[in-house]
């Protein structure tokens, strides 16, 4: 894992996005020099090259090429190639066609371009399939042989292909062995001679029970000290799952250690990429809501925006205006409920604009208006979040920063409709609030187009 600007990468993530940038941009070199024999085409059609990579890293990342194979099928991974040859072969074209007209070759470089578009759009998805590398494998040594290690190992074995746990080294306190036994090392030496007898590259300390003598300090520095990395349980889950978790966090981990910044450097970029966003995407999307709004008062009696008191910064409230979705009698005995699967109070539009997310476009209104940001935790209701405040650990803590109108736990996670879900998306938007950067919120806005184009977690 890469973290860049707080934010953990996979390698493999960084390296498919570079590779297809540079794939591009060394195709379209061959074709200029191929049809010119000299560079001398370059400066007339760098731009566009140069456009195109850009917009195909954009394509890509949106349409989700670059997630884990393990995250979806090949046939999902095949629909989501689909949606992007579609975005990128007419943007290709059109680039393309802004070249002089009297420009030699003008109608093969076209052709070119498109034929290597499609080309990388292919190759993506049989990278990600079939040729996956197996090469640089991370060998990680857990220290603990508890449920906590066994959690460890099967967050491992589902987010990270390349991770290979080579044993687990006991801890005299605990009592209870939920791991293979056959895997569980010796304890006769010590930890730094089997971590560099095993080559180790990572130490990951799953300790279930952490009594006095239980943690061997001087043996993990040694460890770090011949450049073996050390992490602890809540750093493993946060760059492994991109979460949080609520089991192992306390609050002495989170004042101490690095993160939730919330100074005016930060605040005042934030509010500035959300004007400038909400702006772009009210332009971009004004048609689409037009016709929303037409279909839904053709649809059903009641009027087309409905307003709700939500929880916002710092505890404080505010209306959010969305598309109405619902019956105008959908809480008619006046009880606060959440949405469920097949939810019988939805409209028949309804059910289509919230599967699209343009019930969530007029909260644009909220950004402007400085009671919302473009990315942010989901805001709640006033009932729910008093409800969840007193039953969940830290859940005031998500407060802390403006709701959003996407947000990292809509993107990782299903639509939450239950208590057990609230923790579970919780732990997601605490790793956004403690780690929240520009970077972060323009992937999180990436991977909300994904969503979007697929449905994902729509109620």
């Amino acid at each position: 894992m890469i973290r860049i600007f707080n934010h953990y990468m996979h390698r493999q993530t960084l390296a498919r996005m570079l590779s297809d940038i540079g794939f591009v941009m060394l195709a379209m070199l061959l074709v200029f020099i191929t049809l010119s024999g000299s560079f001398s085409l370059w400066p007339m059609a760098g731009t566009q090259a140069v456009t195109i990579a850009a917009g195909m890293f954009v394509i890509n990342t949106a349409s989700g090429l670059y997630q884990k194979a393990p995250n979806f099928t090949i046939n999902q991974a095949v629909a989501r190639a689909a949606v992007a040859l579609l975005l990128a072969l007419p943007l290709t074209w059109l680039v393309f066609g802004l070249l002089p007209a009297d420009l030699p070759n003008r109608d093969a470089m076209r052709m070119a371009g498109v034929a290597g578009v499609a080309a990388v759009i292919l190759r993506r998805v049989y990278a990600t399939h079939w040729a996956a590398s197996h090469h640089g494998r991370t060998r990680i040594m857990i220290l603990g042989s508890g449920p906590a290690a066994m959690l460890v190992t099967d967050t491992l074995r589902e987010r990270d292909p390349n991770a290979e746990v080579v044993g687990y080294y006991p801890s005299p306190n605990e009592s209870e062995c939920a791991v293979d036994e056959s895997k569980v090392l010796s304890g006769d030496r010590s930890l730094s001679a089997t971590a560099s007898d095993l080559n180790v590259d990572e130490i990951v300390v799953a300790l279930t029970e952490r009594r006095s003598g239980s943690m061997p300090l001087r043996e993990l520095l040694d460890c770090k000290l011949i450049g073996v990395k050390v992490f602890d349980v809540n750093t493993h889950f946060e760059k492994t799952l991109g979460q949080i978790r609520l089991g192992f966090a306390n609050a002495g981990w989170m004042i101490f250690g690095d993160g939730f910044n919330q100074g005016f450097g930060r605040t005042a970029v934030k509010r500035v990429f959300d004007v400038l966003s909400a702006a772009v995407l009210l332009v971009l999307a004004a048609p689409i809501m037009l016709i929303a709004a037409v279909v839904i008062k053709l649809d059903s009696r009641g009027p087309v925006f409905y307003r709700q008191e939500r929880v916002g910064l710092n505890g404080s409230t505010f209306q959010v205006i969305k598309f109405r979705s619902m019956r105008v009698d959908a809480e008619k005995d006046g009880k606060p409920r959440w949405a469920t699967v097949q939810d019988d109070r939805v409209t028949k539009v309804g059910n289509f604009i919230r599967r699209a997310r343009i019930d969530e476009l007029p909260q644009l209104w909220n950004v402007f208006k400085g009671e919302m940001s473009m990315v942010g935790p989901r805001p709640e209701r006033p009932f729910f979040v008093e409800q969840l405040t007193q039953q969940i650990p830290y859940f005031a803590v998500r407060q802390s920063v403006k709701p959003g109108v996407t947000g990292w736990a809509q993107v990782r996670y299903q639509y939450g409709a239950t208590v057990e879900d609230s923790i579970e998306k919780l732990q997601y938007d605490l790793y956004y609030v403690k780690n929240h950067t520009l970077f972060l919120d323009i992937v999180i806005l990436f991977e909300t187009v994904a969503v979007v184009l697929t449905g994902k977690g729509a109620r």
